[in-house]
């Protein structure tokens, strides 16, 4: 027998969030939910949104929906005032195989309930629901969706290209899934960037501002020669894949990358960040760096570097990454690079012959440096 709404709606509550049904008293603050830029930017719903969209939404489709295995809650969360708001929507669609759809009210975003209110959707699901499996695709690039995700429980599988087609244009798209007897926490460790400060440069996280920076950085021919087969983001919609593939490392415990900037104006200088982790030994991580011209005879290069490998060998109790190893790889003509490693007191293990691909073809001795803990 099909479910009747609102009657047979469950409502869902762990005391911090509670999924309920709808109601005509969520629709001027989903109207405004579904009118803010990042609604807009990041989903599907109709554009420009109106009052009438959200009274069709509470109206017809969220009962409709719910007699057609496309089970919709609203989203409740405490305000600052200690009231319980309407903070959002959420929905799981489809059986035994489902996917999860999720958005929050401007107001509520950053107080750690979405994850909480899918935990509870998907626990749901999976016992009285008779769902078997929960996918969960968004936009490449939307960090918010990726870390809701990440802290619910779901394995985070990869990018599929044109997985999502919205209004009229494809959408590559991140995915991940989870299992009816997973755990609902993260299966990976998120590398978040912390802010370290130097003399010389700032160590933050990349922002959107930085790209155009970071673009030119990319064309620039020394960049190029020593990083030839690495995919660097060389035009404007190249260097949006670039950030995102950055948080993504991070979600899956790959890579941090840090954007070291100028601490008077702010502007990208260089880019360095730890790479290769989460391999078979979960103690170790590479050191990776290349900068703008702007940075280059200045020692930023060589003081972000210094910041960053404190940072990675320090305990994680201390607020570090608590890596036993850390190794840099150079280019036996990369003058700048050797020097670094030498200044940071990188020891020199061995020499890879002709193992480095230059930019004109031709290949270069590839030189080896380990630092320990």
């Amino acid at each position: 027998m099909r479910p009747r709404w609102p009657a047979d709606v469950p409502v869902l509550t762990d005391g911090a969030v509670t999924l309920r049904p709808h109601s005509e008293d969520d629709v001027d603050e989903m109207t405004q939910m579904c009118q803010d830029a990042q609604m807009v930017r990041w989903t599907s719903v109709p554009h420009p949104y109106a009052r009438d969209d959200a009274k069709r939404f509470v109206r017809e489709i969220v009962p409709q929906g719910w007699e057609r295995d496309h089970r919709g809650w609203a989203v409740e969360g405490v305000d600052d005032d200690g009231e319980p708001r309407y903070a959002g929507n959420l929905d799981v669609r489809g059986l035994p195989v489902a996917d999860v759809g999720f958005a929050l009210h401007p107001w509520a975003r950053g107080r750690g309930l979405m994850h909480r209110a899918v935990a509870l959707a998907v626990q749901w699901a999976f016992v009285e629901g008779g769902v078997e499996v929960v996918h969960w695709r968004a936009h490449v690039g939307n960090v918010d969706s990726l870390r809701t995700a990440w802290r619910a429980g779901f394995s985070l599988d990869g990018t599929t290209p044109g997985l999502l087609h919205e209004r009229g244009r494809l959408i590559d798209a991140w995915t991940g899934h989870v299992r009816f007897g997973d755990r609902p926490e993260p299966r990976t460790t998120w590398w978040d960037t912390p802010v370290l400060e130097g003399e010389r440069v700032r160590l933050r996280p990349f922002a959107e501002h930085d790209l155009v920076r970071v673009v030119e950085a990319a064309r620039d021919d020394q960049t190029h020669r020593f990083l030839s087969i690495v995919d660097l983001p060389r035009d404007p919609a190249a260097a949006q894949r670039w950030l995102a593939r950055q948080a993504w490392g991070s979600a899956t415990g790959r890579s941090v990358h840090w954007c070291a900037a100028d601490p008077g104006t702010d502007a990208f200088l260089a880019t360095v960040a730890v790479v290769e982790l989460g391999g078979i030994d979960a103690t170790s991580g590479e050191l990776a760096y290349w900068a703008h011209p702007d940075a280059r005879g200045r020692g930023v290069v060589g003081e972000a570097a210094r910041l960053v490998v404190a940072h990675a060998v320090a305990p994680q109790d201390d607020g570090g990454m608590g890596l036993r190893r850390v190794e840099l790889l150079a280019a036996a003509s990369n003058v700048g690079s050797n020097a670094i490693a030498r200044r940071l007191g990188f020891r020199h293990v061995g020499t890879e012959r002709a193992a480095e691909p230059l930019a004109d073809g031709s290949f270069d001795d590839l030189e080896r440096y380990d630092l320990l803990a």
